[in-house]
């Protein structure tokens, strides 16, 4: 299927912390002509200050109000939002070990390149070194890895999500020969 007869014009792409969302969602936008929505982009303001829920939700009602739209992100809190209007969910089911490199390699590099997210927030190391710390990626990744493996069968089953075609990945190796098909 190629990318003039992939029927999809409002795909959502979830998946654990560093499974590559974002990266997936930016390459479907740029391959089908849609709109990227990153949802960490909408969230986070500078020195890592979440946005409060009311605002953050009209944030997102606002970049997904078009016809065409590839968002990145596992927000439940805009799922009402979100999941109602897309046409497709891609699941970056990934193994934990894969998805822990991702994360380390990406860490240490965002670290040394103080790669700017989202404005002007930067990695920093020692906070995720401490497991311990809600700050750390490593910590949520542990925190997560199972529930979402539970959690989007069950999601995929219920009624008022029925409208949506599942692409589910269990390798990056899987994901990327689909994206190159389209």
């Amino acid at each position: 299927m190629d990318a003039t007869n992939f029927p999809y014009r409002r795909i959502i792409v979830v998946g654990t912390t560093s499974s590559g969302k974002s990266t997936l969602a930016a390459r479907l936008a740029a391959k089908l002509g849609l709109d990227y929505v990153e949802l960490d982009a909408l969230y986070w303001q500078p020195n890592w200050v979440g946005t409060p829920d009311d605002e953050f939700k009209a944030k997102v009602v606002a970049a997904t109000r078009g016809e065409r739209w590839a968002v990145a992100g596992n927000y439940s809190r805009t799922r009402p939002i979100t999941w109602p209007r897309a046409e497709a969910v891609v699941w970056l089911d990934y193994s934990l070990p894969v998805i822990f490199w991702q994360l380390l390699t990406r860490t240490i590099r965002r670290i040394t390149t103080r790669e700017l997210l989202w404005g002007t927030n930067v990695e920093r190391l020692w906070p995720h070194l401490k497991l311990w710390s809600d700050k750390s990626l490593f910590k949520w990744l542990f925190k997560t890895y199972w529930r979402r493996k539970r959690e989007y069968p069950q999601l995929f089953a219920l009624p008022e999500y029925a409208h949506l075609e599942i692409f589910r990945f269990g390798k990056p190796s899987e994901t990327r020969q689909w994206l190159a098909k389209l």
